[in-house]
């Protein structure tokens, strides 16, 4: 048997997944276990990357120990983890600081003091500008880019700045962790903005660096997705239960693979991701950029593909919030209160499920209510870390149920701006793979062919698709599967959603007035949320 190990690190958690690869990919068990993560007033988030071991070492123990699996059977792990993170370390592998998120959005000023000078085009010096594209096809245009994060630390932490040895991404500090070895996968070397994607050139580029004044020795060593990063160390291998030696693979981001698990690696392929975050990403042969509207072809795990990838900051986790905020009783008005999920009265396995049931109820376009899902800035299609969310057209008899219905639709609102804008330079797909633990939600997915207007498949690991993927960067680089882009095949369809020409005018019309929200209130979001950025 062909087992792996493939972890998926996301915002506030991992999912650790065993695998067997000798026909295809099969999920044989998954464990989860969270960690934390800080947000401050001044826009910081943070987390602290001994966590993220620990997690690990804890999932992958529990996952023999369920399994019975002796680890010698174990032929290799990977990863597929959150991205643009910032985790500096000393020269043993250390990290110096708390890790800085992709959430992060407190170097405002350093990105504006470096590049915000002179004639601008969306916030960046045009020379600065048009150095950047011709290197890249791309440009840091939002504060939370790991380069100002590694600029707001050199200024404002000089003294942990000093002691920097190279500077990681959340996976990259795990293979440090595993192998010993300062590596950095080509997705999360690009996703810096310092990587040079022209062919040939394939590496750090040291006139970007220069221009933004990055010290070059911080830089790691630069891997395909699929590569060996290094073999687990005596050390590790002890506190995670594995045999010495075990091939860590260098994996890769979750940008970069879920869109591989979700089975969307043909040329035009287009899938939406839902989870903490949501984007649209569609494979391309070319590198293309949108300046503007902050969309980029990215470098990803595939030879001469790239992923066109817009991205919003919190998709799922604006559901997470009215979970906790609107469905919960938090003020404690209620002396007993039951869980659905625990009444032995109801069929539904969570309160999510309960949610997606009383929603299905409501009637699209939830009587006007819209809802903007800003509730942590957006970079796309506007970069804007001061907006937020809110509720528009409320009036007396709209109720909680409305209002949870309206969350939903403004994520999906959302996820369709993004896609137009996507059209405006490719061709997206008619037919869309839909992933993620939005997907699983029939309520969700049905409302999305609805808004978009086109066909939406899911899969049936769809919260694993990333592991998934990850699982895949180990059968490519053990010569199990030729290329990546076998996943088509290997990835199977699970429902199919078509688009109710029923609903097309009315979301028509909310749609119209979401995408004019952000423009009508800038001014205000920056007046109650200008501070510290």
């Amino acid at each position: 048997m062909a087992y792996v190990i493939a972890y998926d690190f996301g915002t506030t958690g991992v999912k650790s997944c065993l695998m067997n690869l000798d026909d295809g990919i099969e999920l044989v068990c998954g464990e989860y276990e969270g960690y934390d993560l800080q947000v401050f007033d001044n826009g910081g988030a943070e987390q602290d990357p001994n966590q993220w071991w620990q997690a690990m070492c804890g999932t992958t123990r529990r996952l023999l120990e369920k399994t019975g699996i002796e680890a010698e059977k174990i032929k290799g792990i990977s990863f597929c983890s959150q991205m643009q993170g910032l985790v500096l370390v000393d020269d043993k592998g250390n990290a110096l600081r708390p890790a800085m998120s992709y959430m992060d959005q407190r170097a405002g000023k350093q990105m504006k003091k470096v590049q915000g000078h002179g004639l601008c085009i969306s916030g960046v010096n045009i020379f600065m500008l048009l150095k950047s594209l011709k290197v890249t096809t791309a440009a840091s245009t939002s504060v939370k880019d790991p380069l100002w994060k590694y600029k707001w630390v050199e200024e404002m932490e000089p003294e942990v700045f000093q002691k920097v040895h190279k500077w990681l991404d959340v996976k990259e500090y795990l293979i440090c962790r595993c192998t010993g070895e300062f590596v950095m996968t080509k997705d999360s070397a690009y996703s810096t903005f310092l990587y040079d994607s022209r062919k040939g050139k394939e590496q750090w580029n040291e006139e970007l660096c220069k221009m933004y004044g990055i010290n070059t020795e911080h830089l790691p060593r630069i891997i395909n997705c699929q590569d060996v990063a290094g073999k687990l160390t005596t050390k590790a291998a002890e506190e995670l239960g594995l045999m010495i030696g075990t091939p860590v693979y260098g994996g890769g981001g979750d940008a970069t693979l879920i869109g591989v698990g979700a089975g969307s690696t043909e040329l035009g392929d287009t899938h939406i991701y839902s989870g903490t975050s949501g984007w649209v990403g569609t494979v391309l042969d070319k590198q293309k950029v949108d300046i503007v509207a902050m969309i980029a072809g990215i470098v990803g795990a595939q030879e001469g593909r790239y992923n066109y990838f817009a991205e919003m900051e919190t998709a799922g986790k604006c559901f997470e919030w009215v979970k906790e905020h609107l469905v919960c009783d938090e003020i404690d008005a209620y002396l007993e209160k039951t869980d659905v999920a625990d009444s032995k009265e109801t069929q539904y396995e969570s309160l999510y499920d309960y949610m997606s049931d009383v929603v299905e109820g409501v009637k699209p376009g939830c009587g006007g209510v819209i809802f903007t899902p800003w509730l942590h800035g957006n970079r796309c299609p506007f970069e804007a870390p001061n907006c937020a969310g809110m509720f528009f057209n409320i009036k007396i008899e709209t109720r909680k149920r409305e209002m949870i219905r309206a969350v939903l639709e403004g994520i999906c609102y959302h996820l369709r701006w993004m896609l137009e804008c996507e059209d405006k330079k490719v061709t997206t797909s008619k037919t869309i793979r839909f992933v993620g633990g939005g997907a699983l939600s029939k309520v969700t997915s049905q409302m999305l062919a609805d808004i978009t207007g086109r066909t939406i498949e899911t899969v049936e690991y769809t919260k694993d698709v990333g592991a998934i993927g990850a699982a895949m960067l180990i059968a490519v680089g053990s010569g199990l599967v030729k290329d990546i882009s076998e996943a088509k095949k290997l990835v199977k369809v699970k429902d199919t959603f078509y688009p109710n020409p029923e609903y097309k005018e009315i979301y028509n019309r909310n749609f119209q007035v979401f995408k004019q929200l952000y423009k009508s209130n800038r001014k205000n979001f920056d007046l109650l949320n200008g501070k510290g950025v």
